[in-house]
Order: structure tokens, then sequence, then C-alpha cells
């Protein structure tokens, strides 16, 4: 068979041929060029293994001894709490303390102010008495009112005047 006395599908035959040979040769170059991104793939996680490994464990150090400073820190503001508490504990042993007689000693003084009053003015000594012991528990009263006043916050939230 010569090529002039050729069929239309042996034309057809020899075209799918060449196709074949053609796509064969094309996908064979692109094979290897995705094999050699491979390659470089390879090669580039490799040398970022190499290099971040390092990194990770320098980072890992890092965190451990932050994490230790931490602990520390802790330790330190569980101390500094248990200190406040303590001062707390101190100031209103103080403050009681302090407060307590001098409740006292101005009830005994208005006590003794309006007893004598009352028996100047009335000339009873009972009566005087009476009135020297009401005026006494009123001060006391009104004194704890005036400390209990003083020491509650603002409206405005401002911490109370000492």
């Amino acid at each position: 068979m010569t090529v002039l006395a050729s069929t239309s599908g042996d034309v057809l035959n020899y075209a799918l041929a060449v196709f074949f040979v053609v796509a064969g040769a094309a996908l064979a170059y692109m094979l290897v060029r995705l094999g050699g991104t491979f390659a470089r793939l390879s090669a580039f996680i490799r040398g970022t293994e190499r290099d971040l490994l390092p990194v990770i464990v320098k980072s890992g150090g890092t965190i451990d001894r932050v994490n230790d400073q931490l602990d520390k820190m802790d330790v330190v503001t569980d101390s500094a709490v248990s200190m406040a508490e303590s001062a707390d504990t101190a100031v209103r042993a103080v403050s009681t303390a302090i407060t307590t007689p001098v409740k006292k000693v101005s009830g005994v003084a208005s006590g003794v102010a309006h007893g004598f009053a009352a028996l100047r003015a009335r000339k009873d000594v009972g009566e005087a008495v009476n009135v020297a012991r009401d005026a006494a528990a009123r001060r006391e009263s009104e004194l704890d009112e005036e400390l209990r006043a003083a020491s509650r916050p603002s409206p405005d939230g401002t911490p109370p005047a000492v």
C-alpha cells in the first residue's frame, strides 16, 4: 500500500499514532519536570526541617523558663495577698482597740456634761443620773454611726476620706 493509495481510515490511524507519540512525549516531559519540582520541594522541606527544629527546641526552652518565672510570680502574689490580709486584720484590730475607748470617753464626757446641767436645772440627783446615762448612750451611738459613715465609700465610688 502506497501513501497515495491510502484510505481515510489509514490516514486516521496514522494521525492517531502521531497524536499518541506527541502526547506520550509531552506527558514524559511533564512527568520529568514534576519529578524535578518534587525533588526541589523535598530539598526545601529538609532544609526547613533542619533550620526550624533548633528554633522550636529553643522556643520550647524559653517557654519552660517563662513558665518557671510565672510559677515564682504566683508564689509572690500569694505572699502579697497574705500580707495584705494580715495588714487588714492588724488595722481592724488597732481600729477597734482605739475606737472603743474613744467612744466610751466621749460618752462619759457627754453624760457628765448633761448630768451636771440637769442637776443644776432640776436639783434632782436621780433624774440627773438618768439624763447622764441617756446622753452617754446617745453620744456613743452617734459616734459609732459617724465612724461607720466615714468607712463607707462615697456614692461616686471614691474611697472614704481618712
